[in-house]
């Protein structure tokens, strides 16, 4: 691979939530020292043999399709990768019914041969096989989305847990890998949960030794602390899991007010806290490094609290629906000053596409302003929700000014989309956005938007590495 590679054409990208910037020129990026960064950007170059000249290299060029652009890669900040074969299987079923029957089974058999999935087996059951066959699609697919950038829980299993570790970064992708922790034998099954605070916290660190070893600067990969939610662990281990992401100085991710059952639960086994926020920072779990995925139903006071410790918020709307969990007020939450990424949250949300929760926020965030006499205030539009999916989700995982855009300095993490032109006799590409030629580009992009794919994904980097490119 060049070290230094010229990319030209359009490029689109959203500074701001308000704003959706549509650019034609180029970009040089230097791999030289292995991270893939924007060394230059020239927004005056009018062709290939422009940017090399301007840029006074011979470097090799990589030039967008004339109806494709390039786009920052979407960042998940909050995907649970043992799911994804459950994508889409959730019957009638809310949050605590469906953790019981759809997902503690299939989580479970990563690693326990008595998992209940593994009850009418016929041949020895190999968990590890299982997992590697999962993670690897599963990458794959998010890849092939266009996510460079995902924040992953895996299971409570070590070996399982690092081979996703491994796949991912073999793969190329930037991730952060959880170790699933949950202990608490009233909320846990006997089949799927750590023996003791023990047990999770010396599994815990074996799963931060394994991924500094993969990576020792963590700029791909680095362990992110990953209590499953408040429920699931004894206090103790809610304490020494805060202590210890303070000690390794650890991005920490878990779940907050995603049902109205769960909080109450929390209410119950809690009751010396005011809150489920002030539960996380009693255990020092509140910082400026945690993200907490859902908040359908955070007070304002527990809001003002997030805002206070600098936590963040994964946005997860697909799942938020299927689910029957809520309308997550993401403008309120914007407004207060709330830090905002987008969560696929898979298998609670259905596809492991960041473009599909874009739209679903923006759908979601529609039913909020319905619910609020029908005011319009309250409604996403493109650019904002292509915001929280790029430039929100690099300040949710700590990447802000790395991730997210085209500017000089950054690295280069993207995505080369390519639309559909219809002919003049109806036939067109199949990627699912069908462009007639005549709409202005913002309209392009929204059209993407609402109707784009995977189909629509040429080439994905990450640090300047092609880690997908559509056959």
């Amino acid at each position: 691979m060049a070290q230094e590679i010229i990319y030209f054409g359009r490029f689109v990208s959203t500074p701001t939530p308000d704003e959706l910037q549509i650019r034609t020129g180029a970009v040089l990026v230097d791999s030289s020292d292995g991270k893939g960064i924007i060394q230059k950007a020239d927004w005056t170059v009018a062709s290939p043999d422009d940017a090399i000249i301007k840029f006074g290299v011979k470097a090799p060029v990589v030039i967008a399709k004339e109806n494709g652009f390039f786009f920052p890669g979407f960042i998940d900040t909050h995907i649970h990768a043992s799911q994804y074969p459950n994508a889409g299987i959730f019957g009638k079923s809310t949050l605590l019914d469906w953790l019981t029957t759809y997902t503690f089974p299939l989580e479970s058999s990563y690693g326990n041969v008595k998992s209940p999935m593994y009850k009418d087996a016929v041949e020895p059951p190999d968990p590890l096989t299982r997992a590697n066959k999962v993670y690897n699609r599963l990458i794959n697919r998010t890849l092939a989305n266009g996510t460079t950038t995902a924040s992953y829980y895996a299971t409570i299993h070590l070996e399982a847990t690092n081979l996703l570790a491994q796949i991912a970064f073999q793969k190329g992708q930037r991730a952060y890998i959880g170790r699933v922790c949950m202990d608490r034998p009233e909320t846990c099954p006997d089949y799927y949960r750590d023996e003791s605070t023990e047990e999770t916290i010396t599994n815990t660190k074996a799963s931060i030794k394994f991924c500094r070893e993969l990576d020792p600067s963590g700029e791909l990969l680095a362990h992110i602390i990953t209590p499953r939610f408040a429920p699931s662990c004894l206090p103790e281990t809610l304490s020494q899991l805060g202590a210890l992401a303070k000690d390794e100085d650890l991005r920490v991710q878990t779940h907050i007010s995603e049902n109205l059952n769960e909080v109450e639960l929390v209410r119950e086994l809690f009751p010396d806290q005011k809150s489920y926020a002030d539960v996380y920072d009693h255990h020092g779990l509140l910082t400026a490094k945690t993200i907490l995925a859902h908040a359908v139903h955070l007070s304002k006071e527990e809001m003002r609290l997030v805002k206070q410790r600098n936590s963040k918020i994964s946005h997860c709307p697909a799942s938020n629906s299927a689910l029957g969990s809520g309308f997550c007020p993401v403008r309120q939450m914007l407004d207060e000053g709330l830090e905002v990424g987008l969560g696929t949250d898979v298998s609670g949300g259905y596809s492991p596409s960041i473009l599909d929760a874009a739209r679903n926020a923006c759908i979601v965030s529609r039913h909020v302003g319905h619910l609020n006499n029908g005011d319009s205030k309250y409604n996403l539009g493109v650019s904002e929700a292509l915001w929280l999916g790029t430039m929100g989700g690099a300040k949710v995982v700590g990447m802000e000014g790395r991730l997210g855009g085209f500017e000089e300095g950054m690295l280069w993490d993207v995505q080369e989309i390519n639309l559909g032109e219809v002919g003049e006799d109806g036939q067109g590409e199949d990627t699912g956005v069908d462009i007639f030629g005549w709409e202005r580009w913002d309209d392009r992009v929204a059209k993407w938007l609402w109707n784009g794919d995977e189909r629509t994904v040429g080439r994905v980097w990450v640090g300047g590495r092609l880690v997908h490119e559509r056959r």
